[in-house]
């Protein structure tokens, strides 16, 4: 059995319930709390309070999601990079810059993950010419630029174990 890290908080617990009120909300997140109760079984309050507590505790955000095409971010792009020394700065870095909505750190052939929305190919090359590949500790940066999106699903986490 692993010991958990002690700075890092205990993931929050759960519980069937709690699942099937964000398989509602995935599924619309205006959905009415009287219209998820009675598909879970609770009254309005009562997945009114869960829902303020999975938030609150930071298991759910509920957002707008756009398309980046429709508001002009046409040219969108994963960077995989590799780093010499610490990997903490250079993600922080990356994840204080707008263009780059999504870093993680990873295991394996790359270091760092990070994914970029921009207007068109001139500001691509911008962030990653001039702002990505300039960073301390970046040694390599590969874009794979996307040519079509075919899946993008928001609905995890609430029917597998």
């Amino acid at each position: 059995m692993q010991s958990q890290d002690p700075n890092r908080p205990a993931p929050p617990v759960v519980d069937d319930i709690s699942k099937q009120i964000i398989a509602q909300l995935q599924e619309d997140g205006r959905r009415p709390y009287a219209t998820i109760g009675k598909a879970v079984g609770l009254s309005e309050a009562a997945v009114r309070q869960r829902v303020q507590r999975l938030s609150d505790s930071g298991v759910i955000q509920i957002v707008a999601v756009s398309d980046p095409l429709q508001i002009g971010l046409f040219r969108q792009a994963m960077v995989a990079i590799t780093v010499d020394g610490p990997l903490d700065p250079v993600a922080d870095a990356l994840a204080e810059m707008d263009e780059i909505e999504y870093v993680v750190l990873c295991a394996g052939r790359f270091d760092v993950l990070c994914e970029v929305l921009c207007a068109d190919d001139e500001a691509l090359l911008d962030v990653i010419s001039n702002r990505i590949r300039t960073l301390p500790g970046v040694r390599t940066a590969e874009t794979l630029v996307y040519l079509k999106l075919r899946k993008q699903s928001y609905q995890w986490g609430t029917h597998r174990r």
